[in-house]
C-alpha cells in the first residue's frame, strides 16, 4: 500500500521499510476493539451532522456503512488486508470500499489519538462487567460453601504456625472479603474511565464546533475530558486497571497457596477434584495441584504487565507518543489472564472436597493457651498479667511433657489461685470459637453476619455494572 493512501501518508513519498511496517502495526491485537471503534465512529457521525459538516444523506450513508462493517465483524467475514495497520485504518478502509469517497468525511476533525483513547475506554467499560461477573461467581461459591460448612472447625495460622481454632467458613470468607474490596475498586476505576476523550483531536482540540455533550450522551459516558493535551495521552485508567488486576492476582495467589498446603498429605484438609489436578510423568502416585500452582504463577504475569507499562509511561513527554501503543497488549493480556484465573478458581472451589475430621484432629490444646489468659481476665486479672501466667502454664506442661489440658488443678493453683474447677471448660474448641462474637470474629453468629453482608454487597455490585 502506497504511503499516500495511509491515514497519515500525504507528506511521505518514500516507502516504509517492511520490518518497520510490521513493527508499527497493531491490527493483530487492537482488532479486538472493532466494536468500540464502530460505536465511537457512529456517535461521531451524528456530531458531524449536527455541526453541518455532512448532509443528512451523507450521515445516513456513513452510519449504515458502519453498520455493514459491524455485521462483517460479527459474522467473522471482515477481511484484514495489508496496509491495515490498526483497527481504525481497517474500519475506515472498509467503509470507503462500501460507500465510496464520502467515507473519508468520517475523520473530519478527528485524530487516531482521540479515537484510540475513546475505543479503549469503551472496550474497558464492557470488559469490567465480565470481570465483575467472574469475581461475583467466585464469591457466591465462597459464601455458599461457608454457609453449608459453617460448623467445620480448623486451625488458624500465623507465621504458618498453629495459632487458634477458627471456623473453616471464616477462612473461606476472609478471601471473599478481599474480593469484595476488589469489586469496589474496579467499580471506582470504571467510574473514572467513563470520560469522553473524542473531540480532543490530535492534541489541540476540535476546530469544527463538535458537540461533545452529544458525543458523551451517545456513548453513555459520565463526563467530558477537561484538557485535550491530557486527554489524548491519559492512560491512568489502564495503569489503575493493571495494578488492580495485579492485586486481585495477589489475593488469589495467597488463596491458592493456602489450598496447596491444605491439600498436601502433611495437612490433608482438602482434596482437589481430578478435573483441576494433574499427575506426574514419572511417579504414578502423584496428584498435583497444577490449577492452583498456575493461579499462583500467573499472578506474577499480571504484575509483570503492570510494571512494564508503568516503565513505559514514566518516560513519555506530554500528549500522544507511539510508546502508548504498549497499553493495549498489556490491557488485553491482563484481562485474558485474570478472566482465566477467576474461572479456574471458581471451578476449583466449587468441586473441592474437605475433610472435617482431619481438620479437627489438627487442633491441639496448646492452641488454647490464649484462652487460659482470657479465663484469668474474666476472673478480674489484667491481661498482661494473665498472658504471663498462661505462659507459665504452658511452660509447666512442657516441663512435665504433657498437653497443657492435662495439668491438674493443683498445677494450675501453683501458677495462680484464680484457677478453679471450671478451667476445664477452656479445653472445648467449640466454646473457644464461640467466644469471638464481636463483628468480624469466628463465632457462628459473626460468620452468619459476614455472609449476609457479603450477599448484600454482591447485589449492589451487580447493579452497578
Amino acid at each position: 500500500m502506497a504511503e499516500g493512501n495511509k491515514l497519515w501518508g500525504g507528506r511521505f513519498t518514500g516507502s516504509v521499510d517492511p520490518i518497520m511496517e510490521k513493527f508499527n502495526a497493531s491490527i493483530h491485537y487492537d482488532k479486538r476493539m472493532w466494536k468500540a471503534d464502530i460505536e465511537g465512529s457512529q456517535a461521531y457521525v451524528l456530531a458531524l451532522k449536527k455541526a453541518k459538516l455532512i448532509s443528512e444523506e451523507e450521515k445516513e450513508d456513513i452510519y449504515e456503512g458502519l453498520e455493514k462493517v459491524k455485521h462483517e465483524w460479527e459474522a467473522k467475514t471482515f477481511e484484514i488486508r495489508p496496509g491495515d495497520e490498526d483497527i481504525h485504518t481497517a474500519n475506515e478502509r472498509r467503509l470507503k470500499e462500501l460507500i465510496g469517497p464520502v467515507g473519508g468525511k468520517l475523520h473530519t476533525g478527528r485524530s487516531r489519538n482521540d479515537q484510540v483513547a475513546t475505543d479503549m475506554r469503551l472496550w474497558f467499560r464492557d470488559k469490567t462487567e465480565v470481570l465483575v461477573k467472574h469475581i461475583t461467581d467466585l464469591v457466591h461459591v465462597m459464601i455458599d460453601r461457608a454457609e453449608v460448612e459453617i460448623d467445620v472447625l480448623m486451625p488458624g495460622y500465623t507465621h504458618l504456625q498453629r495459632a487458634q481454632p477458627i471456623r473453616w467458613s471464616h477462612w473461606i470468607l476472609s478471601y471473599a472479603v478481599m474480593l469484595q474490596r476488589d469489586v469496589e475498586r474496579l467499580t471506582q476505576i470504571r467510574e473514572r474511565a467513563s470520560t469522553l476523550v473524542l473531540g480532543s483531536g490530535a492534541l489541540a482540540g476540535n476546530p469544527f464546533d463538535i458537540d461533545r455533550e452529544l458525543l458523551r450522551q451517545e456513548l453513555g459516558l459520565k463526563r467530558i475530558s477537561l484538557n485535550s493535551l491530557d486527554a489524548v495521552s491519559d492512560r491512568d485508567f489502564v495503569a489503575e486497571f493493571l495494578f488492580w488486576a495485579s492485586l486481585v492476582g495477589v489475593h488469589l495467589s495467597r488463596w491458592a497457596e493456602d489450598l496447596i498446603l491444605y491439600s498436601t498429605k502433611e495437612f490433608g484438609f482438602v482434596t482437589l477434584s481430578d478435573a483441576y489436578s494433574t499427575g506426574s510423568s514419572l511417579m504414578p502416585q502423584k496428584k498435583n495441584s497444577d490449577s492452583l500452582e498456575l493461579i499462583r504463577g500467573r499472578s506474577g504475569r499480571l504484575f509483570g504487565n503492570c510494571s512494564a507499562f508503568m516503565m513505559t509511561l514514566k518516560g513519555i513527554p506530554s500528549t500522544y507518543n507511539k510508546d502508548l501503543q504498549e497499553d493495549k497488549e498489556a490491557m488485553f493480556d491482563t484481562f485474558d489472564t485474570l478472566s482465566a484465573i477467576l474461572q479456574i478458581a471458581t471451578g476449583v472451589l466449587s468441586t473441592l472436597k474437605i475433610h472435617p475430621d482431619t481438620m479437627k484432629s489438627a487442633l491441639s490444646p496448646d492452641m488454647l493457651a490464649t484462652d487460659i489468659a482470657y479465663y484469668l481476665v474474666r476472673k478480674g486479672l489484667p491481661f498482661r498479667e494473665a498472658h504471663g501466667m498462661a505462659g507459665l502454664c504452658v511452660a509447666l506442661a512442657e516441663k512435665q511433657n504433657i498437653p497443657v489440658s492435662n495439668l491438674s488443678l493443683k498445677d494450675f493453683h501453683s501458677v495462680s489461685p484464680l484457677f478453679e474447677e471450671d478451667v476445664t471448660k477452656v479445653w472445648d474448641y467449640q466454646n473457644s470459637v464461640e467466644q469471638y462474637t464481636a463483628p468480624g470474629g469466628t463465632a457462628k453468629s459473626s460468620v452468619q453476619q459476614q455472609i449476609i453482608s457479603l450477599r448484600t454487597s454482591l447485589g449492589i455490585a451487580t447493579k452497578l455494572t
